[in-house]
């Protein structure tokens, strides 16, 4: 049996600066793994199948699936359909969230099976394989934090992010990735965010100079429909936080608070509680999961 934890992402700029023939859109990220993480465990079975379990009665186990889908993708790849394996999943990153949470568990998918069943592919191979089931499954197999671009596959890895404490907010809504994107198809970017600063932030181990340019092109468009993401974030912002932004297509807030002022952030925690305004809720941090 192997055991992997599949971390979560927040995006700490993304901007969207194109759009392919195909109908991807062309992005420029910088992607950071938190320490907010699944749990999946893999065992090999005397059989062909893919077998699923989960602690959430809400999430598909059949070919529906991203992560049954990586796993018949991979046996098929490598030739090795004769291949089983039971995968139990226990699901900690809020669904539907904008923090990669069913890409991350497919890569924690690829990653896995390509150890128990010894097929010997390189990262760079997973990643290639990876991306035709999802754009942010290479940066999940990767992690850390990294500049995304292209569709998601163009990875550059950067430094660590500065040790900070990030509280995470999902208010009680799902948003479709899809929606989020084709809306805005129909409305022009006013702002787009400096990526190019966030990363030389980063290089520079400067926690200020990335939260003062925190950005999302695609908040205003979820923001303007559900307005509770910006109560969120305003409660952040009024309990210390050095800046916050959705994450993703939402809804997902984050925000980022340096690490004395952890108390700050456990105040935000109760205060966006005791309103019921944000129902999964987190305090964690970045992380670089190769190391």
């Amino acid at each position: 049996m192997i055991n992997k934890k599949a971390y979560a992402k927040i995006n700490l700029g993304l901007d969207v600066i194109g759009r392919r023939d195909d109908g991807y859109h062309l992005v420029r990220m910088i992607m950071q793994s938190i320490d907010l993480f699944d749990e999946l465990s893999f065992e090999n079975r005397d059989d062909n199948k893919i077998v699923m379990e989960t602690s959430d009665p809400r999430i598909p186990t059949d070919e529906h699936n991203l992560i049954w889908k990586a796993a018949d993708q991979l046996r098929s790849h490598c030739h090795v359909e004769d291949k089983g394996v039971t995968i139990r999943l226990n699901k900690h990153i809020p669904m539907a969230a904008g923090m990669a949470g069913g890409s991350t568990d497919a890569a924690a998918t690829y990653i896995a099976l390509n150890e128990l069943w010894k097929l010997g592919l390189g990262t760079d191979d997973l990643c290639e394989l990876a991306v035709k089931k999802g754009a942010d499954i290479p940066y999940c197999i990767k992690g850390g934090t990294a500049l995304s671009e292209g569709i998601g596959e163009e990875l550059t890895a950067l430094c660590d992010m500065p040790s900070c404490h990030i509280v995470i907010a999902k208010p009680l809504l799902d948003v479709s990735t899809a929606w989020a994107y084709t809306t805005l198809d129909s409305a022009p970017i006013e702002n787009h965010p400096d990526i190019d600063g966030i990363r030389s932030a980063i290089e520079a181990g400067d926690l200020s100079g990335i939260t003062e340019r925190l950005g999302n092109v695609l908040e205003p468009i979820t923001a303007g429909k559900y307005p509770v993401i910006e109560e969120i974030r305003q409660i952040l912002l009024a309990n210390g936080a050095m800046g916050a932004r959705m994450s993703g297509s939402g809804p997902t807030v984050f925000g980022i608070f340096e690490n004395k002022n952890l108390t700050s952030a456990e105040n935000a925690v109760k205060e966006l509680r005791s309103r019921g305004i944000a129902p999964e809720l987190f305090i964690t941090s970045p992380i670089n999961p190769a190391k």
